[in-house]
């Protein structure tokens, strides 16, 4: 599902388990960035590659990482617990928290993603979001191809693979996981598991993409 030689929080994520890298996400950023060396702008919690471009009215709240050839773009909001890889954007009045991007994701315009992991070059489309937390308040459960695991998490967003696109307008609802390669449809509301190399359709429909194990 994740390519992790594509982020630095490579010893967070576990295959098995790697929403848990959320838990201790605060605490690694803090510990990773007096080592990122003079090719960052460190000051109060937040190092900044010196080949980003930051906006001039984007919000950075500390603790976070922001890559090289990282964009944060105009009305950014970067609430902290933040790490945004080589070559990521986060886009026109985009919120992120407690979020790990990995190296070239693009969330463009107009998004929410809380407890959320991106995968290497995952996009999501204009108004696309994330869901973090239960209408019933109850721990997030999410859906794997082995079955449903209880996280123990009162807010949990998305899991989204390598390669994924989410179409504009989409909802991730708590706990959802998208597998690598995988497509979202615009204006969808997503609930459990898509399968990698899959397209999630208006509806809740799952088909194959064409040419992936003959399938379809």
């Amino acid at each position: 599902m994740f390519d992790i030689q594509h982020t630095i929080a490579r010893e967070l994520i576990r295959d098995d388990l790697p929403y848990k890298a959320l838990a201790g996400l605060h605490d690694f950023i803090l510990s990773c960035i007096p080592s990122l060396g003079d090719e960052y702008d460190m000051e109060n919690g937040i190092a900044i590659h010196k080949s980003a471009v930051i906006s001039p009215n984007a919000v950075i709240l500390p603790p976070a990482i922001i890559g090289e050839d990282a964009e944060i773009r105009t009305g950014a909001f970067i609430r902290g617990s933040v790490i945004i890889g080589r070559g990521a954007v986060v886009g026109n009045s985009v919120e992120v928290k407690n979020s790990i991007f990995f190296d070239s994701v693009e969330v463009p315009h107009l998004s929410y993603i809380g407890d959320s992991i991106l995968g290497y070059k995952a996009h999501f489309g204009a108004g696309a979001m994330t869901s973090n937390v239960r209408a019933d308040k109850k721990t997030v459960r999410i859906r794997t191809e082995n079955g449903e695991i209880d996280t123990g998490f009162e807010k949990l967003g998305a899991l989204i693979g390598d390669y994924a696109e989410i179409g504009c307008n989409a909802v991730l609802n708590p706990g959802t996981v998208i597998g690598e390669h995988s497509n979202v449809y615009p204006l969808s509301s997503v609930r459990g598991y898509v399968p990698s190399f899959s397209i999630y359709k208006t509806g809740g429909i799952i088909v194959a993409k064409r040419g992936y194990n003959g399938s379809i």
